[in-house]
C-alpha cells in the first residue's frame, strides 16, 4: 500500500493534529512535508518504512543517514538486546565504549584518541573547542554551504540566502550572538586559490579550518583537499574533517581513506552509532589531550561532559554495525546499488529532455534542476527549487521517501528496490516536466 492509493487512517490524522499543536511546526526538525502528504512513522525494517495508516515507503532518508545497514538489522538488534539486559547507561567507562573507541582508531587514519558525544553537532562543537584550546586562537575558517550541525559557529553561512563577499560570514539562525560573525571566516568550497589567499592574511588568527570533505553532495575537485592539507600544515593550523556523513560510508576509513588525505581531527556520527545517539571527535593525541580532566585548571583544558557520552547501548550498536561493514564485499554491493540508481535517474532526466543533472556519490546523491555545474554552494542557488520540491512530492506520494536535497542509499536496498524506484522516478520526472 502506497500513499497514492491508501487514505490516511483516523488514528494517523489524530496524531498529526496533536503534533501540530504540541510540536513547533508539527515536526522534529526544519523540514516539513506538504500537509496532505504528512505521515507518522509506525515501524521500519530493512529498506522499508511503514506509517500508522499501514502505507509502505522505500526509505532513502534512512533516519538522515545512520541506517547504513538498513532498519532493524538483526546483528544490531541482537547486540542491543544483549546490552540492554546489562543496563542502559552508567556515566562511566564501559566495555562497549572502549572497544568502539579502539575500533575507530584502527579504522580512521587520523585517529589516535577518541572523545564520545551524543550528536554530530556536539562533535563538531567540541572539535572546534579543542582546536581553539590547542592553538590559543578564537577564529575558524569554514566553507560556505558546509553543514556542521546547529551550534553558533556552525550556523554561519550554512545556507545564506544573500551571501556576502568572502570571507564575511552570515548567521543562518536567530539567537546567534553578533560577536560570532567576527570569529568565522568563510571561503568558497573547491576554490583553493581563495583559501590560500585568506590563510596568507589570517593564518595567525585561526584556530582551525573545518570542512566537509564531501560537502553535502558536492565532490571535491582534484587536488582541493590535498591543497587544504598542504596549506594548513604550512601554517600549523589544525585541519578538521567533518565526517559525520562520510565516516564509514564512503569506505571503512571514511573520506580520509577514500580521498587519501589525513586531517588532524575528524568528527563522526550517524553510522558510528548504529542508529542510536552517539557521535565522536577523533584525532591527534596532542590535540585530544585537552579533554583529559587531569588538565583541569590549565589553559589547555577542554571542558566536555555529557550524560550519555559513550552510552553502552549506542556503542554496542556501533560495534555491531562496524563488524558488518568489515565483511567482504559489503561496500562493493552497496556502491553497485547506488550507482544503478544514479545512472538510472540521469538517463531518465536525459530522455525527458529536462535541464537537470544528478550530483553526488552512490552513497548519497540527488538531482539538481539546473545546467550550472555544481561545484560550490553558490552554484546550488541556481537550482529550480520548485521543480525539486515537486519531484520530491511526486516521489513521496508514490511511496518513495527521500530528504529535501539528498537520497541516502543503504546496504539493505535491493535490485527490486532499484526497479521500483526507477519506475517512481519515471512518473515523478514526467510530472515535473
Amino acid at each position: 500500500m502506497t500513499p497514492e492509493n491508501t487514505p490516511r487512517s483516523p488514528d494517523e490524522a489524530a496524531l498529526l493534529e496533536i503534533a501540530s499543536r504540541r510540536l513547533p511546526g508539527g515536526v522534529l526538525g526544519t523540514s516539513r512535508f506538504r500537509d496532505d502528504l504528512a505521515f507518522v512513522v509506525k515501524r521500519a525494517r530493512g529498506s522499508r518504512l511503514w506509517d500508522v495508516s499501514g502505507r509502505e515507503y522505500i526509505d532513502y532518508l534512512l533516519g538522515s543517514g545512520p541506517m547504513f545497514l538498513g532498519h532493524a538489522h538483526p546483528a544490531v538488534v541482537r547486540a542491543v538486546n544483549e546490552q540492554v539486559d546489562g543496563g542502559s547507561t552508567y556515566f562511566l567507562v564501559n566495555e562497549p565504549a572502549i572497544r568502539l573507541a579502539d575500533e575507530i582508531c584502527r579504522a580512521v587514519p587520523c585517529a589516535e584518541q577518541v572523545r564520545f558525544t551524543s550528536t554530530g553537532s556536539e562533535a563538531t562543537f567540541f572539535a572546534l573547542r579543542a582546536a581553539r584550546a590547542f592553538r590559543q586562537r578564537d577564529k575558524i575558517l569554514k566553507f560556505e554551504g558546509g553543514y556542521h550541525g546547529s551550534h553558533d559557529y556552525a550556523l554561519m553561512s550554512q545556507t545564506p540566502k544573500s551571501p556576502k563577499a568572502f570571507p564575511a560570514a552570515t548567521p543562518d539562525s536567530g539567537g546567534i550572538p553578533q560577536v560570532i560573525e567576527g570569529k568565522v571566516l568563510v571561503a568558497p568550497y573547491n576554490d583553493l586559490a581563495t583559501v590560500e589567499a585568506l590563510l596568507a592574511v589570517h593564518a595567525d588568527t585561526l584556530a582551525a579550518v573545518i570542512v566537509e570533505p564531501f560537502q553535502r553532495i558536492i565532490a571535491p575537485t582534484e587536488g582541493f583537499l590535498a591543497g587544504i592539507r598542504r596549506l594548513t600544515q604550512r601554517y600549523e593550523i589544525p585541519l578538521i574533517f567533518d565526517e559525520v556523513v562520510t565516516g564509514f560510508r564512503f569506505a571503512y576509513g571514511g573520506a580520509q581513506e577514500f580521498y587519501g588525505v589525513t586531517p588532524d581531527l575528524a568528527t563522526y556520527g550517524k553510522i558510528v552509532g548504529g542508529g542510536f545517539p552517539l557521535a565522536a571527535v577523533a584525532g591527534r593525541a596532542d590535540i585530544m589531550k585537552g579533554f583529559d580532566p587531569r588538565l583541569d585548571g590549565s589553559r589547555e583544558f577542554v571542558s566536555q561532559v555529557g550524560t550519555l557520552n559513550g552510552n553502552p547501548i549506542a556503542a554496542a550498536a556501533g560495534l555491531a554495525t562496524l563488524a558488518e561493514l568489515r565483511k567482504p564485499g559489503v561496500y562493493e554491493r552497496q556502491r553497485a546499488i547506488g550507482t544503478a540508481l544514479m545512472t538510472g535517474l540521469a538517463e531518465r532526466v536525459k530522455t525527458l529532455g529536462l535541464t537537470a543533472q544528478v550530483v553526488g556519490h552512490p552513497a548519497c546523491f540527488d538531482v539538481f534542476f539546473t545546467s550550472t555545474p555544481i561545484v560550490d554552494y553558490r552554484a546550488t542557488l541556481t537550482n529550480d527549487v520548485a521543480k525539486l520540491r515537486r519531484f520530491n512530492e511526486e516521489c513521496l506520494k508514490r511511496g518513495l521517501l527521500k530528504g529535501a536535497t539528498k537520497l541516502y542509499t543503504s546496504c539493505a536496498h535491493t535490485e527490486a528496490d532499484v526497479e521500483r524506484t526507477l519506475r517512481v522516478f519515471d512518473a515523478a520526472l514526467a510530472a515535473v516536466r
